[in-house]
């Protein structure tokens, strides 16, 4: 009986799934603000210091984990 259940769940699943229901529209045009022809995507923005965060934050991640295999291997050779 459980198995006859499970099926027919998923059975509705998959006749109640309407694409059309979680399908999106189209974006918005970009804007132009006074300039002329197809503008860049993302607008120019600055990139720099959030990369500088991230390749900090991974440093220090590595340098921990690197820390911690050190230290379990001195623990094992005692």
């Amino acid at each position: 009986m459980k198995k006859f259940i499970s099926i027919l769940l998923i059975l509705m699943g998959f006749v109640l799934y309407n694409p059309d229901v979680v399908a999106q529209g189209p974006p918005p045009p970009p804007p132009n603000h006074g300039q002329s022809g197809n503008q860049p995507a993302g607008g120019g923005a600055p990139i720099g210091s959030g990369l500088g965060i991230l390749m900090i934050l991974g440093a220090a991640y590595g340098g921990a984990k690197i820390y911690q295999a050190v230290k379990n291997r001195e623990k094992l050779e005692e």
